[in-house]
């Protein structure tokens, strides 16, 4: 299944029913896929305030959320764990053992998480996982075997989209929005 259409609509709402927790990669997902150098020649990456309303959202009402990435950088370690996100995976070298690990922390099965990749090293989490989802700009491989494609780009919403459909479904998105928090 790939983007909502009227016929598929009652089956995709009904696999996003399931989903108990969620994942993400963080280049070509949570931040854009071009990236800025400093001064220095650091890397910057960017990150959209939905997205992190979002996170922050599902954080706030239990959900399991965890970051699975190959990059090294202490400021994404920083952002992500402002938003509540205590499972973040830094300089993964096998995504699929760090997956298994959230697993087992949480006792839930792959096959009640949403996973959100974008590129090749995403695939083989993508294949354990109930839920693999992608952003628009992702590689044609991700694409195929995603059960959703965002119509957002990875840094631009996609993360949002993803989880604000779940927790809507849940009815957990618009309830007592007063007990969000202040580091989006």
């Amino acid at each position: 299944m790939k983007r909502k259409t009227k016929d598929n609509l009652s089956n995709f709402k009904e696999q996003l029913r399931r989903v108990k927790a969620f994942v993400f990669d963080v280049d070509g997902v949570l931040s854009v896929q071009t990236m800025l150098l400093d001064t220095e020649g650091n890397l910057i990456r960017t990150s959209n305030i939905r997205d992190g309303f979002a996170i922050q959202r599902a954080v706030n009402k239990n959900y399991p959320v965890g970051i699975i990435t190959g990059a090294e950088i202490p400021a994404v370690m920083k952002r992500y764990q402002g938003l509540g996100i205590t499972d973040i995976y830094l300089g993964s070298t096998n995504k699929k053992s760090d997956i298994i690990r959230f697993l087992k922390k949480y006792r839930i099965e792959a096959s009640d998480v949403l996973y959100m990749g974008d590129d090749l090293p995403d695939l083989e989490v993508m294949k354990m996982v109930g839920f693999p989802t992608c952003p628009d700009d992702a590689v044609v491989e991700v694409k195929q075997i995603s059960k959703y494609i965002s119509n957002f780009t990875g840094g631009n919403g996609c993360v949002r989209d993803v989880i604000e459909q779940v927790l809507r479904l849940h009815k957990k998105w618009v309830e007592s929005l007063s007990a969000t928090g202040r580091n989006l």
